[in-house]
């Protein structure tokens, strides 16, 4: 028996994200169309809804328009304020750029239609709507340990302990978890969960697919000079300046005289001495993009891993008791850009799931009707369409790659595609030793375009207490220094957008030395990482970045 306090939900969800938060409010409304009760919490590791939200974000209302059809009409959503007006794809050379026809893009990569803004206030604004329908949130409680019966299944999750000193001790202001028990329990925790890897693992989720494979969007918010600001302005990149890796950038021109920049970059590249954040500053400068930040000044900071595997790497959904929806599954369309809607899509259909099951007096057993709906209804049929976009250019290169992705996508646009399924590689095992890559030097940052890490970091509002256990686990404190640093030129100082991985001589000899505290909750160490030493759990509730418009 646990000594820790319980509290009983017919659904539990972890994370407050789009999925999540669309998986409360559809459950919420079918409760009500069918005149019953259904008990719905939402756990949020960070500090509020939106704390720990990123993205471009250029928004497909497809989702939205089904859950909540009136939110154009809602004076408080601010995504209805900046439709998209222009949509552009640049490639990239040194010192020019190239623009691609629209003609030459399938259709389905339009963004007619489309919304850009802040992904964190539409999440903010779900939540009032969640919350307007009974659903409960506690911002400030991470979701630490799964929790099963007897049989196997799913019984829920606790919270983790509060007050947990560095060395393990308990702090005066201790406080143990709380467990939350449910019937069914959603794991919505974004790209590469903690509860989420743990529980592929308990039910052997990836035994008839492919390995999930990411990228690092490294994201910046400015405010430019009104005079070059047009709302609702689209732009792409690919090209300058990445090399033998693949990725790209985008430019937003969306609310309030400010632009949206980022740059990704697809974790599957080789050179160890490649720097995703760097890469991002680099790009910056090109003579098409700086003179758009000239005279603006850079006001937040954010990165996050992205899944890109599509539909080759989507696991199974459904394990008795719960299931996996949004990012914590993997449903980003690569080529669109976009997850959101696929996100919020797979919470509705679990919520539709769960309430005929609960209808039926059943619990903790398979969902079995949920994957079924994602695989055949309109998220299956949009990742079918790109399956092969991102191997593609992952296997052969950006310009031989984006041709093969381009013929393959207008092929299944026409109902004919390719005759052949290409494969992911996971992402850690793609690294080449240091002596058989080239180094990359990289500008220092002048300060005004361009910018070092820690700097960057503090504009993300990233803060977590000092005095905790550092969540960024080791599990053979030797492997750094005895494999990491010889053979790969310790490309974790490299890899990580926030500057956590520091290698410093002790005594003689080098120490890898992890500064928690800089952490921004991206998840590349814990995918990128060579030997898969590197354990991301949650860190003391709260913790984190604050996101307070991205």
């Amino acid at each position: 028996m646990s000594d820790r306090e319980s509290m009983e939900y017919d659904v539990v969800i972890v994370g407050g994200g789009p999925a999540g938060l669309a998986a409360s409010i559809r459950l919420k409304q079918l409760a009500a169309e069918a005149g019953r009760e259904i008990s719905v919490c939402i756990l949020e590791k960070g500090s509020e809804i939106g704390a720990h939200i990123l993205s471009g974000a250029v928004v497909d209302p497809k989702a939205l328009d089904e859950l909540l059809p009136d939110w154009r009409e809602d004076g408080s959503c601010l995504l209805a304020r900046v439709p998209v007006t222009s949509n552009h794809h640049w490639v990239l050379t040194k010192g020019k750029k190239f623009n691609l026809p629209h003609i030459m893009m399938p259709k389905f990569l339009e963004n007619k239609g489309n919304f850009t803004g802040s992904l964190g206030n539409l999440c903010r604004w779900l939540a009032g709507k969640a919350e307007e329908l009974g659903v409960e949130i506690f911002p400030g409680f991470p979701a630490a340990e799964v929790l099963y019966h007897e049989d196997g299944s799913v019984k829920g999750v606790a919270t983790g302990a509060m007050g947990i000193a560095r060395d393990g001790s308990h702090r005066d202001d201790y406080q143990p978890g709380m467990e939350l028990h449910a019937k069914y329990t959603l794991f919505a925790e974004g790209a590469r969960g903690s509860l989420t890897k743990q529980l592929k693992r308990q039910f052997d989720l990836e035994a008839n697919c492919q390995p999930q494979v990411y990228g690092l969007g490294v994201k910046e918010l400015w405010d430019i000079d009104p005079a070059k600001h047009e709302p609702g302005k689209v732009i792409h990149t690919q090209g300058w300046p990445l090399d033998d890796a693949w990725g790209g950038g985008w430019i937003y021109h969306q609310d309030n005289g400010q632009v949206s920049i980022g740059f990704v970059v697809a974790l599957s590249y080789a050179n160890p001495h490649l720097s995703p954040f760097e890469e991002m500053q680099r790009w910056k400068q090109h003579p098409a993009i700086r003179p758009l930040l000239e005279g603006g000044r850079r006001v937040s900071y954010g990165a996050r891993a992205i899944n890109e595997g599509g539909w080759q790497s989507i696991p199974t959904l459904a394990f008795p008791g719960g299931a996996l929806i949004g990012c914590s599954a993997g449903f980003v369309n690569v080529p669109r850009i976009k997850g959101s809607h696929t996100a919020m899509k797979s919470g509705m259909l679990a919520a539709e799931s769960i309430a005929a099951a609960l209808a039926a007096n059943r619990q903790s057993d398979v969902l079995a009707d949920y994957e079924p709906a994602v695989r055949n209804g309109w998220i299956g049929d949009e990742l079918k369409l790109v399956k092969n976009a991102e191997p593609a250019v992952s296997k052969f290169g950006a310009t031989l790659g984006t041709l093969v992705a381009g013929t393959d996508m207008w092929m299944r646009s026409l109902k004919i595609g390719l005759p052949f399924e290409l494969r992911h590689h996971a992402d850690h095992t793609t690294l080449t030793r240091r002596d058989h890559a080239a180094l990359i030097a990289y500008p220092k940052p002048d300060g005004v375009i361009s910018f070092d890490r820690l700097s960057s970091v503090f504009l993300s509002n990233t803060n977590h207490e000092e005095d905790q256990p550092v969540h960024l686990v080791l599990k053979d404190p030797t492997v750094p220094t005895r494999i990491n640093l010889p053979q790969f030129d310790g490309p974790e100082q490299r890899y990580c957008p926030a500057g956590v991985y520091e290698y410093v001589e002790e005594n003689g000899a080098p120490r890898l030395q992890i500064n928690a505290q800089n952490c921004v909750h991206c998840k590349t160490c814990d995918i990128k990482d060579p030997t898969q030493n590197i354990d991301w759990v949650t860190p003391e509730g709260g913790g984190g970045p604050n996101y307070p418009n991205m």
